[in-house]
């Protein structure tokens, strides 16, 4: 193949910090590992705690293999849940059967409209800062990059964050949906990534106050790129600037309504590349996180106040997404369950907008926390977002996805199994090893013509 150049959330009982996982055997055994390095685990899990904006890139995985007891108690179905702790109510027949099935949930498919993943285990959207040309297309190593993860076995491959417009980019190395000029770079790394049996998911983003940052290709890590070597000046919904980031500039209505139809018309992009899935970026304190969060949307005109008001441009994008794409496309929303700050966003306006978005069309919510506010203190631990994908999913009665300290097997598929998420979302484990669910494949006992392996390596099957 050749390149082309609101109803309130009653969530009494719920308790973070009380939070257990149930289950007879032990979730983080070293057998699910062959290598463990406990100083990588430390500096991982610490740079996850002090960097919450770097969620995109890797929030979701660390190894943990020095997990507490108390999350391999009996099991739920037969010792009974935490006091508070809701059933799971099953959304799909397909996860039914996978609970009642001998074989692994993990590895049971899911159909969302019209489109089936091969399996729960899925690659999350994970900033690689690698457009080196600085014109949004994607490169040899994109294609390296997401290829080798289809062929390795994941159900679900999710393209990192994609901009709709030039000044959306998070840096001046991100790619982008802005122009029509972008949509063939895109497809012959889609078409090796269906090719290799997984779904082909993209993420539109617009960064608002986090854009214009530097990294690695592109140099001012750590700060804003000066406007006259690549950066340019920011928009968000309130003049706050973001720790030492240049300000933004608040938006207009008009401007705020460019911006939709900038949603509107990459997600017809993303389609005609041959994206199967849309997802929506509403996490992590990119612009439509800013909006929807009271401390980084001070508005007083019909975008802020009321949640009702600062979820309406997260709603408006929804519309135009949903307008904008077939029927049978699914279309996803990642966003933050809580900023991890008093008097910010929280799981309670998290589920109030879930249940919105839902009515929306919304077909799955992707559930991360945090990337709102610098230097906020987060509880890291194995399954520490967990939760509140299992909320989302039981009181907004959406389909939802798991990430955080996901990096087992057994652990995978015991979130799946229990009703916690419907699929789960292996990040930096998966940047260590491509191939991790043939690996878990085999850890959950599964035959290798029952695994996800290219016929080319069957004979190397665990």
């Amino acid at each position: 193949m050749m390149q082309s150049d609101y109803d309130e959330a009653d969530l009494a009982g719920f308790d973070m910090r009380g939070f257990t996982v149930a289950d007879k055997t032990s979730a983080y055994d070293r057998e699910d590992d062959e290598v463990d390095d406990e100083t990588a685990v430390e500096n991982e899990a610490a740079e996850v705690a002090a960097d919450p904006e770097a969620a995109d890139s890797a929030l979701d995985d660390v190894d943990a293999d020095d997990a507490d007891d108390a999350d391999d108690a009996d099991d739920a179905d037969s010792a009974g849940r935490p006091a508070g702790k809701p059933k799971s109510k099953r959304l799909f027949k397909s996860a039914k059967k996978a609970v009642k099935a001998e074989s692994p949930a993990l590895f049971s498919p899911i159909s969302l409209r019209g489109v089936t993943a091969r399996n729960r285990v899925w690659l999350p959207p994970m900033d690689t800062y690698s457009a080196v040309a600085r014109a949004g297309k994607p490169t040899p190593f994109h294609y390296q990059h997401y290829v080798s993860r289809a062929m390795g076995g994941f159900g679900l491959v999710c393209f990192e964050a994609t901009a709709v417009a030039p000044e959306g980019r998070i840096s001046p190395c991100d790619l982008g949906l802005w122009d029509d000029d972008q949509i063939a770079a895109f497809q012959w790394i889609v078409d090796g990534v269906k090719e290799a049996g997984a779904v082909a998911a993209i993420q539109l983003n617009h960064a608002g106050r986090k854009g214009s940052t530097g990294c690695f290709s592109a140099g001012y890590e750590g700060g804003s790129v000066p406007q006259d070597d690549g950066g340019w000046q920011t928009v968000a919904p309130s003049p706050i600037a973001f720790d030492n980031l240049a300000a933004p500039r608040e938006l207009t209505v008009d401007e705020i309504h460019g911006i939709v139809d900038a949603f509107r018309a990459a997600a017809v992009r993303a389609v005609n590349a041959g994206f199967d899935v849309i997802e929506i970026h509403a996490a992590h304190g990119y612009l439509l996180s800013e909006f929807l969060d009271p401390l980084t949307n001070v508005r007083t005109d019909e975008y802020g106040g009321s949640l009702e008001n600062r979820m309406r441009m997260l709603v408006e994008v929804v519309d135009a997404v949903r307008g904008a794409v077939a029927p049978a496309v699914p279309v996803f929303v990642r966003i933050s369950a809580t900023d991890w700050a008093a008097g910010g966003w929280d799981l309670n306006q998290t589920i109030a907008t879930a249940r919105v978005l839902k009515e929306h069309g919304v077909d799955l919510v992707d559930v991360s926390t945090g990337g709102i506010l610098p230097g906020v203190a987060i509880p890291v631990k194995p399954n520490y977002q967990v939760p509140f994908s299992e909320q989302v999913r039981v009181k907004a009665l959406v389909p939802t996805t798991a990430v955080g300290l996901i990096t087992k097997p057994k652990q995978a598929d015991r979130i799946v199994r229990r009703g916690e998420a419907d699929a789960v979302q292996i990040g930096r484990a998966a940047l260590r090893d491509p191939y991790w669910p043939l690996r878990a494949a085999d850890k959950l006992g599964l035959k290798p013509s029952e695994a996800p392996y290219q016929p080319q390596y069957i004979r190397g099957a665990y």
